[in-house]
């Protein structure tokens, strides 16, 4: 299961939530599409999006069955999320976050920087957060010129450090 949004409040008293995005994809919360909350057990609830809209920056959502504000008050903090098989077939070289975390990251000349801990979206491009086995964190943007390849499967990418970058 993969997170695509925190239901971070309830908004009026007709059961909408309100949900801060997690996912790039607008379908995600389409009506009538089937999303599962996480409420801490091992079970997941399975929730059919009725209703959907946007209000100050977030995503208010009406789920089937739930009409009141008492049925969706115990959904606070929990997360939506999505099976694996949901997840939307990307193009080629655009990976999911939870594919990138985790990776090995090494240089042309072999040298093993250390493992990606984050990603962050700054603006034009990703930026990822490289945790070394001593040290400071080392940010590497993802452009063409610095990451030159993406090993999922093996769990490694290699970059060709620009001048002053590792500094």
């Amino acid at each position: 299961m993969y997170n695509i949004g925190k239901i971070v409040n309830t908004h009026g008293i007709r059961g909408e939530v309100k949900v801060l995005r997690i996912s790039d994809f607008d379908e995600r919360f389409q009506v009538g599409k089937t999303v599962y909350i996480d409420k801490g057990s091992k079970e997941s609830t399975a929730l059919i999006i009725d209703g959907h809209r946007v209000h100050k920056g977030f995503d208010l959502l009406h789920f089937e069955g739930y009409d009141n504000i008492n049925d969706v008050e115990h959904f606070k903090g929990c997360y939506l999320k999505i099976s694996e098989e949901q997840q939307t077939e990307l193009l080629e070289n655009e990976f999911y976050y939870h594919e990138i975390i985790g990776c090995e990251v090494k240089t042309t000349s072999e040298e093993l920087l250390g493992v990606v801990k984050e990603i962050l979206s700054p603006g034009a491009n990703d930026v990822w957060v490289i945790k070394p086995k001593k040290g400071k964190d080392i940010l590497i943007p993802y452009i063409e010129e610095v990451v030159k390849t993406i090993d999922v499967e093996e769990k490694l990418i290699v970059i060709e450090p620009m001048e002053g970058l590792l500094d």
